[in-house]
């Protein structure tokens, strides 16, 4: 007895150091190649404690979070509620980031990509690159409910959703077509007189007839390619949760990528004993450390989700090093929320690409749809940390 007794205090040592090991390794505290430190910036906004229902989604989402709540405050179950928020936006040609009017890959077609969980059942479906289907947050979920698969891709997405009844269609706006002529004109230009040449200019004001709004938008995805997404979750007053992530994608990419938003794991996971994750900016960087399941892991051991959200967020910086040069060339966000309605988000920079405007989230618990700030790891790209 007193041998087992002395072999366990030595193995639950031995497992304490190894949390501790970890917790410095990969904290909210990272060391850069030069000994600079990184800390993540706090900023108000998510509260102490729950309230359920609750569901929150990337910005972009602020005016489609009613529509989903309608659902929560009728009984209606947390997948229903986060599908139909994020249809909303997919269904809007004004919205470029998922969807229709989704900016498109290099050869001028919109890809899409979606996926779905659901808490209750421990089920998932996901799709991706499909193209000519615009409400692909559906369609994953059609994958889970229909079949025994979780991820259906390319052309063979296309076909089962046709089979199911969904209607295919052009997803390129002409708004979306003329950005992607301007980028196309710019890769030209690159090799000829270069983008800020008069010839330039001239060629891209000639796309858009002169309207300087435009002009200005175009050459601001064009110079930072946008990785258009949404990611939505909710808990309803039962403490069950759902979520879904829907995209079109990185713009100008290489027919067939696939960022994060499909992944089980990464751009979307579930677990209706402790919350619910997802992500939006660069997926090539949260399929890496499986962010999603990260955050959720963190989130079981008893932190927030805005801890979470940056403990996951300190793993990235962690595989640059804590480089800002490296890291300021990408922006990346994690959103959270747990079993009990409380919710949370971090992005790499305060402000990214738009040094006027702080990062933020939109969260709806009940009373009205309103952005938070996030959380962020770094102030502002090449700036103080």
């Amino acid at each position: 007895m007193e041998l087992w007794s002395r072999r366990k205090f030595f193995l639950t040592s031995l497992a304490g150091s190894a949390i501790a090991g970890a917790t410095k390794l990969f904290g909210r505290t990272l060391s850069d190649s030069n000994g600079a430190t990184a800390t993540a910036r706090a900023f108000p906004g998510s509260p102490a404690q729950g309230k359920r229902p609750l569901i929150i989604s990337s910005a972009n989402g602020l005016h489609a979070l009613g529509a989903g709540m309608d659902i929560l405050k009728k009984g209606g179950d947390t997948l229903d509620a986060v599908v139909a928020a994020v249809t909303i936006v997919e269904d809007d040609p004004n919205d470029d980031s998922v969807g229709y009017g989704g900016l498109p890959n290099e050869e001028g077609e919109v890809e899409l990509d979606a996926s779905v969980m659901h808490g209750p059942t421990h089920r998932a479906g996901s799709v991706a690159s499909v193209r000519r289907i615009k409400n692909v947050s559906r369609l994953a979920k059609t994958v889970m409910e229909k079949t025994n698969h979780v991820m259906i891709v390319g052309d063979g997405a296309r076909r089962f959703a046709v089979a199911e009844g969904f209607e295919e269609m052009n997803l390129l706006t002409e708004h979306s077509r003329k950005i992607w002529l301007a980028w196309k004109a710019k890769s030209s230009f690159n090799w000829r007189p270069g983008i800020d040449s008069p010839e330039w200019k001239e060629h891209i004001s000639a796309i858009f007839d002169g309207d300087e709004k435009q002009i200005a938008y175009a050459e601001r995805v064009i110079a930072h390619p946008p990785t258009g997404t949404i990611p939505c979750m909710a808990v309803d007053s039962n403490g069950d949760i759902s979520a879904t992530t829907t995209t079109s994608g990185l713009s100008w990419k290489i027919p067939g990528r696939v960022g994060d938003s499909p992944i089980i794991g990464a751009g979307c996971c579930v677990d209706n004993e402790v919350g619910a994750a997802g992500s939006t900016g660069k997926g090539e960087e949260n399929i890496k450390i499986s962010g999603g399941h990260t955050i959720i892991e963190m989130m079981r051991q008893g932190k927030s989700p805005t801890d979470a959200c940056l403990e996951a967020m300190g793993r990235i910086a962690h595989n640059y090093k804590n480089d800002k040069k490296k890291l300021g060339t990408f922006h990346i966000y994690f959103y959270a929320i747990n079993k009990d309605g409380m919710h949370g988000a971090a992005s790499l920079w305060r402000n990214g690409y738009e040094p006027s405007k702080q990062a933020s989230y939109a969260v709806h618990d009940g009373t009205e749809s309103r952005l938070v700030g996030c959380n962020s790891f770094f102030d502002a790209v090449g700036g103080d940390q």
